[in-house]
């Protein structure tokens, strides 16, 4: 049986069409996946800033370590925050108290500006940790 010559090329048409598309779709998964590694990220790092708060000596110690340790957290996990703000809640900071950790980071997304979306998306998080009960007071 002979091939029909009015079908030939159909094929590669078909292929430039479809491939556009294909493209798309697999850089749309490639978002969702980099926005929910950027959530999960985010919330880590709050936990484990806060866990560090908790750890500290005092309130001012603690919303330094909270700090540092969100930005290291981040930096680590190739987060790219155009801006962090961390913000520690020190109120009832004592043996028993609890220390509260909020972060917010803005990332950028500016490498898959191909699909049209939004250069930036923003992260928010909050942890609490319990201070320990049994903690010797700083100074004594």
């Amino acid at each position: 049986m002979a091939a029909r010559h009015d079908e030939q090329g159909s094929a590669a048409v078909e292929a430039a069409v479809i491939a556009p598309a294909l493209l798309a779709l697999l850089l749309l998964v490639v978002l969702a996946g980099r926005v929910a590694q950027a959530e999960a990220d985010v919330r880590r790092a709050a936990a484990v800033a806060a866990r560090a708060a908790s750890l500290a000596a005092g309130p001012e110690a603690a919303a330094d370590a909270a700090r540092r340790t969100a930005a290291a957290e981040l930096a680590g996990a190739g987060v790219a925050c155009a801006r962090l703000d961390t913000a520690v809640d020190t109120a009832a900071f004592a043996p028993g108290g609890v220390v509260a950790v909020r972060v917010s980071c803005t990332a950028t997304f500016a490498d898959l500006a191909a699909l049209g979306v939004p250069g930036e998306r923003r992260f928010d998080a909050r942890s609490a940790q319990v201070v320990d009960r049994f903690r010797a007071e700083a100074g004594s």
